[in-house]
């Protein structure tokens, strides 16, 4: 066989596997994808395929149409658990691990009504953030040229290996070859909290921060390659109270490293503080030197 026949016939093997997880979900007036969480009927989408009027419908492999309870729901990550009463289902479990650049991907979805259309491309960069035409912005987004179309979000997109990496969620309607998905680590602990809580709560700390690629003498510093930036430190805030300062590098919170805004809220949301309750560790790049902040966010509607 050449090299050719060998990744075909490994791509359709992977498509065979996942298939059957990829669902269609309904609305009155819209449609969307889904990818099944668990064989007893939980399914993970956007939310904004589920934020219309009326019940969401659940259309599973083999055209089997079932109705949905809306478990809940998070616009900040444009993620949402749904239920069917359903047994058995085929189900594909969440990766944390993290893509790099240049990865092969595969988007799963029913594009335009198409069901389970597959497309391929590669990671064409991490870390993106794009603002969303209600408001705010969705951040940390894996972006592909996997082709995603409208009837793609909440579709499953696949590692080389089959493993679930990320979940689409938009496409740029006057770009050609730009698609974005939620990682995984990102959908996996929204999709926990959701399935605990029925909504995300996000204490409040009082910065404005971005993630950055570090120089190498700073990434040595700090442990991995990216960090969080803090560019503003509100007056009277927990952030504040902890001793964070304007530029100050955030490198770990609760003992994981931060690369992102998202980590950062995972561990807020997440962090073990079990030893001193609201209490958040983060480790911090000050200059030249690494340091540790005690901070003590405070459970608010205001974002971190």
């Amino acid at each position: 066989m050449t090299p050719l026949e060998l990744l075909s016939g490994d791509l359709a093997d992977l498509v065979a596997r996942a298939g059957p997880a990829v669902v269609g979900v309904e609305l009155r007036r819209g449609q969307g994808s889904g990818v099944v969480l668990s064989p007893d009927g939980y399914v993970l989408t956007n939310a904004h395929v589920v934020a219309g009027r009326g019940p969401p419908r659940v259309r599973l492999s083999g055209a089997r149409t079932l109705p949905a309870e809306r478990i809940g729901a998070d616009e900040r990550t444009d993620l949402a658990v749904l239920r069917v009463d359903a047994q058995g289902l085929t189900a594909l479990p969440l990766s944390e691990r993290r893509l790099r650049t240049g990865e092969l991907v595969l988007a799963i979805g029913n594009p335009l009504g198409f069901e389970r259309s597959v497309t391929v491309g590669v990671v064409s960069a991490l870390h993106r953030t794009l603002p969303v035409p209600r408001g705010g912005a969705l951040d940390g987004l894996i972006q592909t040229d996997a082709s995603i179309n409208p009837g793609n979000s909440g579709g499953p997109l696949l590692d080389a290996s089959g493993r679930l990496v990320g979940i689409n969620t938009a496409m740029l309607p006057w770009a050609r070859g730009i698609g974005f998905a939620v990682p995984a680590h990102t959908a996996a602990w929204v999709a926990a909290v959701l399935l605990r809580d029925g909504e995300v709560r996000r204490p409040f700390l009082g910065i404005a921060a971005r993630g950055e690629d570090l120089e190498p003498a700073v990434a040595r510093l700090a442990g991995h390659d990216r960090g969080l930036r803090v560019l503003e430190v509100v007056a009277g805030s927990p952030a504040e109270a902890g001793g964070l300062r304007r530029d100050d590098l955030l490198v770990v919170a609760a003992g994981a490293p931060v690369r992102t805004l998202d980590d950062l809220q995972r561990a807020m949301v997440l962090g073990d503080r079990s030893g001193d309750a609201g209490r958040l560790a983060v480790e911090l790049v000050r200059g030249e030197r690494r340091e540790v902040c005690s901070l003590h966010p405070r459970l608010e509607r205001a974002a971190a």
